[in-house]
């Protein structure tokens, strides 16, 4: 049984971060030597460090077997409190870098592709020609991305989405905009010469759509079975909006995109929004953010510019739905 720890004696004066450090090392490579060699030290040393970290705390944290050094369930119980402790530290740093130089930084933003392709590209334009100092990471997330693991373990800083709820307690949601869904055929198709077209002429057409649970094949199911009609079966699953567009573009396929997408690229793409009324509820695109945290200067400023952006996006003309 662990005896009790006299936190202001062990704590204060005996456990170091650099003995975490090298707990945390032997702990990812797997044995000592492995990790002295990665710290640039002897394996005595290590292993000496490690038994003061166990004397320390009381219990034995590392378990030896054929395979290598795993932690126990005390080590493994470190290891999460160490990891989130050197994550609170390196927002601390990043935290003073940008009150040192508000100009510098590192910014992580997750979207889905449908975002990334349409209102992400000019935010971050114009927002890295004031502050080209700024590193931005984008990494695509699914939409509706349900529960935003990496946002609440602190892995970015920001999520733009069209979720299906916003009932979260430990998570600011700000809607920005309401997107509508529209359905688009290739400038060659029969269909984009058609003043007029009834959702129910397209339930034997060869549909494109992303995988379900996703806003785009949600709506869709309710647009057919608001007229009472079953959804048609879908030649191609996928999140990719690039490849629907230019499967769109090539071949007879029918598709639904989210406005703002064929908005933002109609220039660039051989894609025409057909004539459908669809009796469906736009979704909004929000941005989420950790409620209860202080939100870094970048991420204020860079939601600044997303904001902006958007207020000049909604006086733009929809895409056209009718042939002229």
């Amino acid at each position: 049984m662990a005896r009790k720890i006299d936190w202001d004696v062990q704590i204060g004066r005996r456990l170091k971060l650099r003995d975490l450090h090298v707990f945390v090392t032997v702990v990812q490579s797997g044995s000592m030597a492995k990790a002295a060699l990665r710290l640039g030290v002897s394996q005595p040393a290590v292993s000496e460090l490690i038994a003061g970290l166990e004397n320390a705390i009381g219990v034995r944290l590392l378990d030896r077997s054929p395979r290598g050094i795993e932690p126990t369930i005390y080590g493994r119980a470190l290891l999460d409190r160490t990891r989130a402790a050197f994550y609170e530290l390196k927002e601390g740093i990043r935290t003073i870098e940008h009150l040192a130089d508000p100009m510098v930084g590192e910014l992580r933003i997750g979207c889905p592709q449908s975002l990334a392709s349409s209102i992400l590209p000019p935010v971050i334009e114009r927002f890295s020609r004031q502050y080209p100092r700024v590193v931005l990471l984008v990494k695509d997330v699914v939409s509706p991305a349900l529960e935003l693991p990496e946002l609440r373990a602190g892995g970015l800083d920001i999520v733009f989405d069209r979720p299906l709820a916003h009932d979260d307690d430990d998570l600011n949601v700000e809607i920005l905009f309401d997107d509508e869904m529209v359905v688009a055929a290739g400038m060659q198709s029969p269909w984009a010469r058609r003043n007029k077209i009834d959702l129910t002429e397209l339930v034997g057409e060869p549909w494109i759509l992303t995988p379900p649970g996703s806003w785009i094949h949600t709506s869709v199911g309710e647009a057919f079975q608001a007229r009472g009609l079953a959804l048609p079966n879908a030649s191609l699953l996928t999140f990719c909006i690039h490849l629907r567009a230019k499967l769109l573009a090539t071949s007879p396929f029918v598709s639904a995109f989210p406005s703002s997408f064929l908005r933002l690229n109609a220039s660039q793409l051989s894609v025409k929004v057909l004539p459908i009324d669809l009796a469906v509820r736009p979704w909004s695109v929000v941005i989420v953010t950790r409620k209860n945290r202080t939100l870094s200067p970048l991420v204020q400023r860079f939601i600044s510019h997303a904001r902006a952006f958007t207020r000049s996006m909604a006086a733009r003309p929809a895409p056209e739905k009718k042939s002229a």
